[in-house]
């Protein structure tokens, strides 16, 4: 795409208007529409949330739906992800008076989990945060049943992954630092 075209299209998807419990992402130069996401999707969701505030070494503050404003990996205009979960820091007050498409430094860790099209998830996300240089992705796969952490990024793909199955712990790098039960995840 030209530079022109890259414009065109920043412009259109910041101007979309997505009906209510819809959300809309720009990765990879494609406007991507996510349906409202289902209970079992939530309930995991909120189940790693729980134990990251319960038993994470540095509070964090999570946000759901936050939009983050990364680079792209190409020729494309900036991507527009909206993570399932974003974690930073409790003492930068990092989503405090922020906009609604912000910048990911100060970001430790972004969770998703797997919905409608997985690969999204499992490929396309991955790269976006790789790229941006967020330490962390943790990624809850439904459809194979396993978690995985990615870490260590560089350019657009993370050095380390450490997968465990449902129900095998599974351990969370500092900032984090502790073992994540997904018993409860069977």
């Amino acid at each position: 795409m030209d530079t022109v075209e890259n414009a065109i299209l920043l412009e259109l998807f910041l101007a979309l208007d997505t009906p209510e419990g819809l959300r809309a992402e720009l990765i990879d130069g494609e406007i991507l529409i996510a349906l409202p996401r289902d209970g079992d999707h939530e309930d995991l969701l909120s189940r790693v949330i729980t134990q990251l505030s319960r038993n994470a070494a540095v509070n964090m503050q999570v946000s759901g739906n936050k939009g983050l404003r990364l680079r792209s990996g190409g020729h494309h205009p900036p991507d527009h992800v909206i993570p399932d979960a974003t974690f930073a820091p409790e003492e930068l007050r990092l989503f405090r008076g922020a906009p609604s498409w912000t910048d990911p430094q100060g970001v430790a860790m972004v969770a998703e989990v797997t919905s409608t099209k997985p690969d999204q998830d499992r490929i396309a996300k991955r790269h976006c945060y790789a790229r941006a240089a967020i330490p962390l992705y943790l990624l809850i796969d439904r459809e194979r049943s396993q978690v995985s952490i990615f870490g260590t990024p560089h350019r657009d793909e993370y050095t380390e992954v450490h997968i465990a199955a449902f129900g095998e712990p599974l351990d969370l790098p500092a900032p984090f630092g502790f073992e994540l039960d997904t018993k409860p995840f069977l």
